[in-house]
């Protein structure tokens, strides 16, 4: 993610702020002179009028500037966040799987939320404030010199070693803000990460111990984050001392040299009211320096969020070329692959091929490398080598959009969102007739569930679907999969969460859809696989048989002793 590009495109808006901000700091800096011109009249006893409409107008215009300062620069600050969570979630949703993975969600969620606000701050009001700041104490400056450069001396004397502190203590600011943003990140995981097994958590009565767990990281973020308030609370103390000092010395020596007349009054006056107007800008000048060291520690972690790596995005490749419908649906061809570099492979040398149509089952023990394939085949995840075949064309070939819109997926989760049913429904497929809707419940037999909810397919769902029983849920996420019409469906388990009843009206759903598409199911249940057309067999990542269900069972030892003890009790009964 390009910051300086970001904050281009809201240049006009936050260079018009930061202008108005200088024309009102003019405006402050002729405020002094024009107090002591009243001065100078009430003792020449001359008209009091222009003088007071002037600087009546002065302080109007001074207001008004700020008011529309504050507002253009706290508007580019939104436009701001605006662009760069844009932009951060774009790169979320297009990142590949293998590095979003490694993320936590808690920290993923504080960069994106918390750390884009203090960005914010760093990239408009405190860059903005820094500028107006440093205007308002370098004009000051120039004008008091003007007054008298000796008291301004005394001045700067008294106010280079609390600037020099202030310095120091911004610098240590940014260090505790960035182990701050980590704290609070390890909570934010911590907190999703219960809150996303909370039944779980009550199941195994852990809630007093994950509640200890969550109460140290939030400790840990409450330290570091009164670390961070500590230094800095003491930017402006530092500055105040400096400045009280330097009143005192400029009132006792000023107020003698007045005595003596080698200092006019007005002049004195003028002199302390600018040493007043210096003490705020120069306070928020380094107050605005510890807000911009916080949003850099914040801009660094967005940086990094929005440096993940992204999937390939080519809309030049072969997409809009018709695929052969004649070709097989899925072939692949040598396929190995791994999870990392140094872990045994999930495929190892996989290769199989199934024609446009009909019913495949994946049967395997656990780990064999079942649900790799499936996110091989939805391109989640590249082939480390070998070859993946989409109705005759190279998946790599092929932009992704191509690839999944032909694809139907419905996980052994069944995930689904917050929302109605009807948004859940076709959230692949959002342009769905009416009829297109009615077939697809149909296929599911999710016809009697819907008609019985009040509210039907606007029926809202909690987060994960919560208002659905688990069978309902998964029927409803193989609506979903239906609808687009696709030309190959994996079902990952798909009748795990069903009842007999609903199993056995499903697959004769997919007998149906098998009919038009390829139908490829990973089944733990053998009663899923006897209908199929054909078995695939994995075991350790490998692919070491094939066939039909009689074919296996004569054939494979390890399909044979997976499908024996369902099996048995079928064969023994009378």
């Amino acid at each position: 993610m390009n910051i300086p590009v970001i904050v281009r495109r809201h240049r006009l808006l936050l260079g018009a702020g930061t202008l108005l901000g200088l024309l009102g700091t003019a405006a402050t800096l002729v405020q002094p002179l024009l107090i002591g011109d009243l001065i100078e009249s009430v003792a020449l006893d001359e008209p009091l009028v222009w003088p007071i409409v002037l600087i009546v107008g002065l302080f109007a215009t001074d207001a008004l500037l700020a008011a529309t300062h504050f507002y253009l620069v706290g508007r580019a600050g939104e436009n701001i966040v605006l662009d760069m969570r844009t932009t951060v979630t774009g790169r979320l949703l297009h990142a590949r799987i293998r590095a979003f993975n490694r993320l936590e969600h808690g920290d993923v969620f504080t960069r994106t939320v918390a750390d884009t606000s203090l960005a914010r701050i760093a990239l408009s009001s405190s860059v903005a404030q820094m500028i107006t700041s440093g205007f308002t104490t370098i004009g000051c400056i120039a004008v008091m010199a003007w007054i008298d450069w000796q008291l301004l001396l005394v001045t700067a004397g008294c106010l280079s070693a609390a600037s020099v502190t202030a310095l120091g203590l911004a610098r240590a600011v940014r260090k505790a803000a960035v182990t701050n943003r980590a704290d609070t990140s390890d909570y934010g995981s911590g907190l999703l990460r219960v809150l996303g097994a909370l039944t779980t958590v009550k199941a195994s009565r852990a809630e007093e111990r994950e509640r200890r767990h969550l109460g140290d990281l939030a400790d840990a973020a409450r330290v570091s984050g009164i670390r961070v308030t500590r230094l800095s609370a003491m930017l402006m103390p530092a500055m105040n001392v400096g400045t009280q000092v330097s009143l005192a010395v400029v009132i006792t020596w000023g107020m003698a040299r007045t005595a003596t007349g080698a200092l006019p009054v007005q002049d004195l006056t003028a002199f302390i009211m600018y040493l007043f107007y210096l003490v705020s800008p120069l306070v928020m000048l380094f107050m605005s320096l510890g807000e911009f060291q916080q949003g850099r520690a914040a801009i660094d972690r967005v940086k990094e969020l929005a440096a993940i790596e992204q999937e390939p995005v080519d809309a030049s490749a072969s997409g809009g070329r018709a695929l052969d419908r004649a070709a097989p649906a899925v072939e692949f061809d040598d396929v190995t692959f791994s999870y990392t570099a140094d872990s045994v492979a999930a495929v190892d040398r996989v290769s199989f091929s199934l024609p446009p149509t009909g019913v495949t089952a994946i049967v395997g023990p656990s780990g064999a490398g079942k649900t790799t394939l499936f996110q091989l085949i939805e391109c989640f995840y590249a082939p480390d080598r070998g070859t993946i075949r989409l109705s005759g064309a190279d998946t790599a070939t092929l932009p992704l959009d191509h690839v999944r819109a032909r694809i139907g997926l419905v996980e052994q989760d069944s995930p689904l969102m917050r929302g109605t049913i009807r948004e859940n429904l076709t959230y692949a497929c959002p342009d769905a007739t009416p009829e297109d809707l009615v077939r697809a419940v149909r296929a599911a037999h999710l016809t009697s569930v819907i008609d019985a909810l009040p509210d039907g397919l606007d029926t809202r769902l909690g987060e994960g679907g919560t208002g659905l029983s688990g069978g309902q849920r998964q029927r409803l996420a193989i609506a979903r999969a239906l609808l687009p019409r696709p030309d190959v469906l994996l079902l990952d388990e798909a009748t795990s969460n069903l009842d007999s009843d609903s199993e056995t009206a499903l697959r004769d759903t997919i007998a149906t859809v098998g009919a038009q598409c390829q139908v490829l199911t990973i089944a733990h249940r053998i009663s899923t696989t006897i209908g199929a057309d054909r078995i695939l067999v994995m075991e350790g990542g490998r692919l070491r048989a094939s066939g039909t269900h009689a074919e296996l069972m004569d054939g494979d030892p390890t399909y044979r002793r997976l499908a024996g003890r369902q099996l048995a009790p079928t064969v023994a009964a009378p």
